[in-house]
């Protein structure tokens, strides 16, 4: 057998003596008697990459390699902005429907409306197909200046409406919403940390303070993270010049520090709220806000990423994220959770054994050994390291509105196409009767009709009725169809004010907030 080897390799011109073979070489070798002796016809590429992500799946969880088509994916929401016609749009029942319009955007300037449907583009059917979002981003986006033709069904009109929109720069914004609950408390609320997340927030934060607030509630709940730098410079909106925001630190990597060099823009109370799929950059910025004692942190322990990834592209678009270094909080924490090289899918179940261990629902069920504490920088109160950030206040999961029938009707696309079927058919009712957003959200209400017609909705999905289970979730699901409505006619902003007031921790905030007392208290 080892002549065979020696033979082949030198065949292939990869050594001159078996023995001197190395590791580059085994890759060759074995990617070339694939390609030679295989039986079946085999893709180079598709070799390729699959051999870097076996190669990567030994390492940490979060090193990965992406296609040229992945990661245009991870890197447009990050970057700022892309080329395309100024949608938002969801697929519902093989359909591409239009949510929302860009301001002053391309589709905007034509004269396109939410709750179009996208049939075709460039004389190609869209709808009937079963496409994914990255089958259709390839017909809608476009280098700027560009032109695609649209095809357009739109309620109440006969005919299908013909549009020709030329693409331009589409602006992808860190803020999804940002609104005062009332005379004094403001709210943002944050999706990404990505290239103009700082300036976006200062923004806000300008807008917010000219109509009265005095504090804020800053909303990471579910944020996934994106630039370390961009975390750093949104904690310096909060912190006085000249404080160590985070630092970074690995074994080829030196340490190096991310500083506050600005001064505070905003010095009223602060409560970030945070909950389990809070992650990477949310942490960070939490992380610095509690490590200083500069706000509350409210929620439930957030999802514990640590490590920093560094990208390193290769010329065809694709690209390797290798994991290079921890970060660590100005007190010293790595928030990282525990994980064996190698065992990414163990560490993915994280998340479910700590639901089944009752976290989400005690605080009590959180277990820390005394060698993961430490002590805030000014204050010297206890706070976490070694598995995500420890919110200074604890907030169950509210559990008592859901069911598996809600949630059937939500997986299927029952409620989002209900709603946005609803706007179809009464969406210059709604405007007329409630110009404002806030007007809409104070006044508008779902009734039992439409819950009902909801029902058959589902029903035509497939989806069986629970009358026990509908009897949990009505009043979740008269929320949601609210919600998907206000986001539909006026602005996805508007989808937090109908939320917001049932979700738990934004009340604890709230709560917090209007007690000053208790939440200095949390603070000493």
């Amino acid at each position: 057998m080892k002549r065979l080897v020696f033979a082949a390799l030198c065949a292939i011109g990869l050594v001159g003596s078996a023995q001197n073979i190395n590791h580059q070489q085994k890759l060759a070798f074995a990617e070339s008697v694939i390609e030679r002796f295989y039986v079946d016809k085999v893709k180079p590429d598709t070799l390729v990459d699959e051999a870097i992500r076996a190669m990567l799946r030994t390492l940490d969880p979060h090193s990965s390699y992406s296609t040229p088509e992945e990661t245009r994916e991870l890197t447009e929401p990050l970057e700022g902005n892309f080329s395309g016609i100024g949608i938002s749009y969801n697929m519902l029942q093989d359909s591409v429907y239009v949510i929302e319009l860009i301001s002053g955007g391309p589709s905007e300037k034509v004269g396109m409306r939410p709750g179009d449907r996208i049939i075709a583009a460039d004389g190609v059917k869209l709808s009937g197909r079963k496409l994914k979002n990255t089958d259709v981003k390839k017909y809608l986006r476009g280098p700027k200046g560009t032109k695609v033709d649209l095809t357009v069904v739109r309620s109440g009109q006969r005919e299908p409406l013909q549009f020709r929109i030329t693409r331009d720069n589409i602006p992808v914004y860190s803020v999804d919403a940002a609104y005062m609950v009332d005379k004094s408390i403001g709210y943002i609320r944050l999706s990404r940390f990505a290239e103009a997340t700082d300036r976006e927030v200062k923004e806000a934060i300008a807008r917010l303070k000219s109509k009265g607030m005095k504090d804020l509630i800053l909303d990471l709940e579910s944020n996934g993270g994106g630039y370390l730098q961009s975390a750093a410079k949104v904690a310096d909106i909060f912190l006085p010049k000249g404080l160590l925001l985070v630092y970074t630190e690995g074994p080829h990597n030196p340490r190096q520090n991310f500083n506050s060099s600005s001064a505070t823009e905003f010095n009223g109370r602060l409560v970030v709220t945070v909950d389990q799929y809070s992650a990477s950059a949310s942490e960070i910025l939490s992380g610095a806000i509690q490590d200083y004692d500069r706000g509350v942190v409210v929620g439930r322990r957030t999802f514990g990423k640590g490590l920093v990834q560094r990208p390193f592209p290769f010329p065809d678009g694709s690209m390797i994220r290798l994991t290079v270094a921890r970060y660590y909080t100005p007190s010293g924490r790595c928030i990282q959770k525990p994980y064996k090289e190698g065992e990414a899918d163990k560490y993915r179940e994280d998340m479910l054994n700590r639901y089944k261990a009752g976290e989400f629902s005690s605080a009590d069920s959180i277990h820390v050994p005394d060698s993961l504490v430490y002590h805030t920088v000014f204050n010297h109160r206890k706070v976490y390291g070694g598995g995500g950030i420890m919110p200074d206040r604890f907030v169950a999961v509210d559990t008592t509105e859901y069911s598996a029938y809600a949630n059937k009707l939500i997986a299927k696309g029952s409620v989002n196409f209900y709603a946005i079927d609803y706007v179809d058919h009464h969406r210059d009712e709604i405007k007329a009767i409630y110009p404002t957003s806030e007007d809409f959200v104070a006044n508008f209400s779902v009734d039992d009709a439409m819950l009902d017609a909801l029902v058959e909705k589902g029903k035509a999905d497939g989806v069986e009725f629970v009358e026990k289970d509908f009897a949990t979730s009505r009043e979740y699901l008269r929320m949601l169809v609210k919600a998907y409505i206000a986001r539909d006619v006026y602005s996805s902003a508007d989808y937090f004010r109908v939320t917001n007031p049932r979700n738990p921790i934004f009340n604890e905030a709230i709560r917090l907030l209007r007690n000053p007392a208790e939440y200095q208290q949390l603070l000493k």
